[in-house]
């Protein structure tokens, strides 16, 4: 018995100082995981204020090792809002941009619901052929779509047009895909019960499955409207004409054979980013909670 008792008091004593030291351990591999997160932010936001720096700096101050302009200008903003067609590039990207979010957000959320909640014939075999798509290169698929764009069959040329830009991204596969696995999730009861009440098929998708689906086609019209702001090398092919290219086409012009000035491209730069902080700060709450909720869908 004084055995069994003094085993149950050691153990007593004990138990705090394993406690104590699991505490500390996970202690240190929280600071531990801070302190490397810390080193990834201050190493990707560098370059970024670099960039800004860059944009107040003079010409003669670009090739110089310090951070910070000694002269801080706004003459490059000046020029390239003024003496370039940078307002038009800007235009024309956000023209892109806008129609191809706008198609992306209503035909592949149709397709997702349509692939989701209906059975029909070679369902499982166009959705493996949707998703191989994406095995495809971007830049083996160039050609097939300057042949659409350029072929009077088609219409005519789409070269130098909003349309020609736009057309590749109007529908994606990732979007459908996306969308079809949040579209699981919405009750087939909701739907059965709207089908009693005598809604028709469309009104089901655009009355039920759609507010429920706001988070995953929020995250998707971000993602693909940074896409298409972002896209340079199938603008660049099928633009020609320097007023119908977009933002990072243009940027482009500012670098040439004999010198490159880099005050322009880090201003131009910085302005093309604007829009995009203000998307991703108003509407990082859609991004995050949309993909969490497409991760959870069976």
């Amino acid at each position: 018995m004084d055995t069994f008792q003094q085993t149950q008091r050691t153990s007593l004593f004990e138990r705090p100082g394993r406690a104590g030291r699991a505490a500390q351990r996970g202690k240190t591999n929280r600071l531990l995981s801070y302190a490397f997160l810390t080193l990834v932010g201050i190493t990707m936001v560098i370059p970024f204020l670099w960039m800004i720096s860059t944009s107040f700096k003079p010409k003669t101050e670009i090739t110089r090792p310090n951070f910070f302009p000694v002269e801080a200008t706004g003459a490059n903003y000046t020029e390239v809002i003024l003496d370039t067609e940078l307002p038009r590039w800007y235009a024309n990207s956000l023209v892109v941009a806008i129609m191809s979010t706008v198609s992306v957000a209503f035909f592949d959320t149709l397709s997702g619901y349509v692939f989701a909640k209906y059975d029909f014939p070679g369902k499982r075999i166009i959705f493996i052929i949707f998703l191989s798509s994406l095995m495809v290169p971007t830049e083996m698929l160039i050609i097939p779509w300057f042949i659409m764009s350029s072929n009077p069959i088609t219409g005519g040329t789409w070269v130098d047009t909003y349309w020609g830009i736009a057309f590749p991204g109007m529908i994606t596969a990732t979007g459908i895909f996306l969308m079809r696995q949040f579209m699981q999730g919405v009750p087939d009861e909701l739907l059965d019960a709207g089908r009693i009440d005598g809604v028709s098929e469309f009104g089901l998708f655009w009355r039920i499955a759609v507010p429920l689906s706001l988070p995953a086609i929020g995250a998707l019209c971000i993602f693909n409207f940074l896409g298409n702001w972002n896209a340079f090398i199938w603008p660049l092919i099928v633009t020609t004409r320097s007023e119908m290219m977009t933002l990072p086409v243009g940027i482009q012009f500012f670098s040439t054979e004999a010198a490159s000035d880099w005050n322009l491209i880090m201003t131009g730069a910085t302005l093309s980013v604007v829009p995009l902080l203000i998307i991703v700060i108003i509407f990082q709450r859609y991004i995050i909670e949309g993909v969490a909720l497409t991760g959870l869908k069976g």
